[in-house]
């Protein structure tokens, strides 16, 4: 199987309080980690390649810091690492983001599955992986929670997909693209091999000339979402109340003061 796992550096957002600037947290300054979904995408992709043979191919679109993201994929186990990176593409949202994931995708060649994570913490959308579906014109298959078959010589995968109350078992043929969440596996730790033979990986950088991308359809220009503001919620005043007297006394009052606040 050729497996391509979308993953994404972003800020680590366990750093973020009253006295981080949130726009500049996200787009310049503060630790970056690998999205956390995608952790889950790269042990998905890793484990169909133990299973079924093939390669795995880790794409990450970013700052050329990026890279370090994609050693993570390597040294857990993917076999080719290939970072986008561009100024052009400097406030792209998940659309234009995604034609040049799709740009990227088409130049690696045939690919039988391209995995992601369920979203990224930094934008939430969880639309990306939707629009890399669309144009790449395959199935899309979201919020996966287990991969119950693969049938190579078919040529269809069958999941199944964790809803808000139960879960849906559904098939699709190949090449498609999936989305993960948390309960699909446990994402292992890289080995110290791993580790040294990602360090000492070359990772190619494909920019809009490798793509065949002009700067019109990527960043602010082939954009219709922006992010001009980034800021943490208002911070909530909190405060105690003991209640005196008899438990009979206490529980009705308290019962009086919930029914105020219409909790019940």
């Amino acid at each position: 199987m050729n497996i391509i796992t979308l993953i994404k550096q972003v800020p680590d957002t366990a750093q973020l309080s009253s006295t981080v600037d949130g726009l500049r947290l996200m787009s310049e300054g503060g630790a970056r980690i690998v999205n956390p979904w995608d952790e889950y995408t790269l042990e998905t992709g890793i484990q169909l390649k133990e299973t079924h043979g093939g390669k795995v191919t880790a794409l990450c679109l970013g700052k050329p810091e990026a890279v370090e993201a994609l050693k993570r994929g390597l040294a857990m186990g993917a076999d080719e690492a290939i970072l986008i990176s561009d100024p052009a593409l400097e406030g792209s949202d998940s659309l234009a983001t995604a034609r040049a994931l799709v740009a990227a995708i088409k130049k690696i060649g045939q690919f039988d599955l391209v995995i992601a994570g369920r979203s990224a913490i930094d934008g939430n959308t969880a639309a990306t992986a939707v629009q890399v579906a669309a144009l790449l014109e395959v199935p899309q298959l979201s919020y996966v929670a287990a991969i119950k078959a693969i049938d190579a010589a078919a040529k269809t995968i069958t999941v199944v997909r964790l809803m808000e109350n139960g879960r849906e078992t559904v098939s699709s043929k190949l090449p498609a693209v999936i989305s993960v969440v948390k309960e699909i596996n446990e994402p292992r730790y890289p080995s110290f091999m791993g580790i040294r033979k990602a360090a000492k990986a070359t990772i190619p950088t494909w920019g809009l000339a490798e793509l065949g991308l002009s700067a019109a359809q990527v960043g602010a220009a082939g954009s219709q979402v922006s992010w001009p503001q980034v800021s943490l919620p208002p911070a909530r005043e909190g405060g105690a109340e003991i209640i005196s007297g008899s438990p009979t006394e206490a529980a009705k009052t308290l019962a009086d003061k919930l029914a105020a606040e219409k909790v019940i």
